[in-house]
């Protein structure tokens, strides 16, 4: 009989005591027989880390000595851990028992693909896909990310429309599962990004050097979303448009990132002038902001563009702009967007 790959599922926390507790117990029931529950601990100052070693002795604990976000927690607590199946889980996902097993089998048979994530709905309306990832992340020509089953701020229903498997362009890192040979091999996360969008920049990475990431609608994880921020908050305007820009340039061709960023200030400039006219001073500042910082970092992240020896796998990308499909076309659902505009 052949050897049962081995999964270390870790949830990154800072303070989450509240999380922990509420949705610890489904993870630590799920029945995947070769696995390691770990907790990643980004310096917590709550009692969050006493809860686990108190309810959940088994389950190994890895401390950070500050907070390193998202990103750079994860890299530098995955360091330390040994598996063939890295699964990067928010905690405030709750899971079903065998939410595992589906995903690991669809990598073990399909050796090009790195990644791959669940079906993620809301936990707190199950029958709708949740924001984070629903059934698979896309990105459009000018680098806005959406996904099967969620359209900007438009979130379907989960009717079964999305229950194929599927490559797409890239996975959620609410639940992320990765190789851990191509964690390694890609260099994990950007720990500039700290948080937001570092997971589409990894899965770009993977994707130029010739890996597929996947969607294996079989598995089904229930994320609540905003744990940490909250869809208003400034600081996450400020992270999502300023690692996007930096994302572009890190990935996209020379000649292509200049043109294609040149549009992007447009567009974020409408935004920019949408959230004054809503009274959002504070998020128009923080689109401000991100652009000061792309600019003043622009030579640092020029040197982090890497040079790839293999095809880039596109699957998942869109030739077109979600933005006038949306806005202009009236398209809010995956399913009117034109088949053909997919690589």
């Amino acid at each position: 009989m052949s050897r049962l790959p081995k999964v270390a599922v870790v949830i990154l926390n800072w303070n989450g005591r509240f999380f922990l507790e509420k949705f610890l117990p489904s993870v630590y029931n799920s029945s995947y027989p070769n696995i390691e529950f770990i907790i990643g601990d980004n310096a917590s100052d709550d009692d969050s880390i006493l809860f686990v070693r108190q309810y959940y002795p088994t389950i190994t604990i890895l401390q950070n000595d500050k907070n390193y976000g998202f990103a750079g927690g994860y890299n530098k607590i995955l360091e330390r851990v040994e598996a063939d199946y890295y699964v990067l889980l928010n905690s405030d996902v709750e899971v079903s028992q065998n939410w595992i097993e589906p995903v690991v089998e669809y990598l073990e048979r399909t050796p090009t693909i790195a990644a791959a994530q669940p079906k993620i709905l809301s936990f707190h309306d199950k029958q709708k896909f949740e924001h984070a990832g629903a059934a698979g992340g896309y990105l459009d020509y000018f680098g806005f990310p959406f996904c099967k089953g969620r359209m900007l701020h438009v979130v379907e229903d989960d009717l079964g429309q999305y229950d194929q498997e599927s490559e797409i362009f890239w996975a959620s890192g609410a639940a992320l599962f990765i190789r851990a040979e191509a964690w390694k091999e890609a260099g994990g996360l950007d720990e500039d990004f700290f948080a937001h969008m570092e997971e589409i920049d990894l899965c770009w990475r993977l994707k130029k050097m010739g890996y597929g990431i996947g969607y294996c609608p079989a598995s089904v994880v229930y994320h609540v979303g905003g744990g940490t921020l909250n869809a208003s908050n400034p600081k996450k305007t400020y992270l999502n448009f300023r690692n996007n820009m930096v994302m572009l340039q890190k990935n996209l061709p020379f000649i292509k990132a200049i043109w294609v960023i040149f549009f992007r200030l447009w567009f974020d400039l409408a935004a920019l002038i949408k959230f004054l006219i809503d009274g959002k001073p504070k998020d128009a500042w923080a689109i401000s902001r991100a652009h000061q910082y792309f600019f003043l970092n622009i030579f640092k992240n020029a040197r982090k563009r890497r040079k790839y020896h293999t095809i880039e796998n596109k699957k998942g990308y869109y030739n077109n702009s979600i933005i006038i499909d949306f806005y202009a076309n009236n398209k809010h659902k995956f399913s009117q967007l034109n088949p053909k505009d997919f690589k």
